[in-house]
């Protein structure tokens, strides 16, 4: 049985049914808006340098949306990652300060990147920098979201990051996840898509445990999935919590959401064909048939 297919493989799918996952793939296929998240490591090598290749292939499948005729708003981190790079400052000993100064370095090297990877397909993009009181502010989020709406009217790429330079939450937790989640419930967008650099929610820290499990869908069984990623002490294997959460706060919005890897061919053609990719939040007031 190829992956994906099973049903009920892992005692935290228990509570969701076969044909609830096959109903919020096709959901998640249908989406005309999606909110992609690209994660630090899904846009850097080993050495926190930006990786072309790894940029170019999120590119590509983002372009693969758009030609579709969807609408996507890529939140990508990575800025700080890229600062490292280009500074060469070790990245396991920084202060909050020297991080806030390593993304102003990394930003710019990181757009940069962007516009020319999206100019092979002639499609132009926007920089938006914002922090979670943006979000909070009801006239600074208005102003947002008409940015938002007024870009994806012309064809522009909206391309977000939190402002590493005034806020310091995201750059110890987080790493983009909530406010991922924030802005897809704000702008009314049908799907949110986690990449990241593991293929979804397991029941261990796969890179490390080969029993680990990937969880094919999370529901109602958000409780056990939850409990299982509080009781890990793997610090590496605990960044999954804060996507897991922002994954949960849009289903409780009626948005499915999924995680994914960033590295698997074509990722989001999978998920636009409805076929079984990483870990799909199923939404909490159920999904229906059109």
């Amino acid at each position: 049985m190829s992956e994906g297919e099973h049903t009920g493989e892992y005692e935290t799918d228990g509570d969701v049914t076969a044909d609830e996952i096959d109903r919020t793939r096709r959901l998640a296929a249908d989406a005309d808006r999606v909110l992609v998240k690209a994660g630090t490591n899904s846009l850097t090598d080993e050495a926190s340098n930006l990786d072309n290749t790894k940029l170019d292939k999120l590119v590509d499948d983002i372009e693969d949306l758009l030609a579709r005729g969807k609408e996507v708003i890529l939140v990508s981190s990575g800025a700080v990652g890229a600062g490292i790079g280009r500074v060469g400052l070790d990245h396991t000993d920084r202060t909050v300060e020297e991080a806030q100064a390593l993304s102003t370095v990394g930003q710019s090297h990181l757009m940069h990147r962007y516009t020319a990877s999206f100019a092979r397909h002639d499609r132009k993009i926007a920089q938006i920098l914002l922090t979670e009181h943006d979000l909070e502010n009801p006239e600074r989020f208005t102003n947002f979201h008409n940015t938002i709406e007024t870009l994806l009217s012309w064809g522009v790429v909206p391309i977000i990051n939190e402002n590493d330079a005034v806020a310091t939450e995201e750059l110890q937790i987080g790493d983009n996840d909530m406010i991922s989640a924030s802005i897809a419930i704000g702008v009314d967008a049908d799907l949110l898509v986690t990449l990241t650099d593991v293929d979804g929610v397991y029941t261990g820290n796969p890179k490390h445990d080969p029993g680990a499990e990937r969880i094919e869908a999370v529901g109602r069984n958000y409780a056990a999935v939850e409990d299982l990623i509080d009781g890990t002490t793997d610090a590496e294997f605990g960044g999954i919590r804060t996507k897991v959460e922002g994954a949960r706060d849009v289903s409780e919005h009626g948005i499915p959401a999924i995680i994914a890897g960033s590295a698997e061919p074509d990722v989001l053609a999978r998920i636009a064909n409805a076929k079984p990719v990483g870990t799909i939040f199923v939404p909490v007031n159920g999904v229906t048939d059109d």
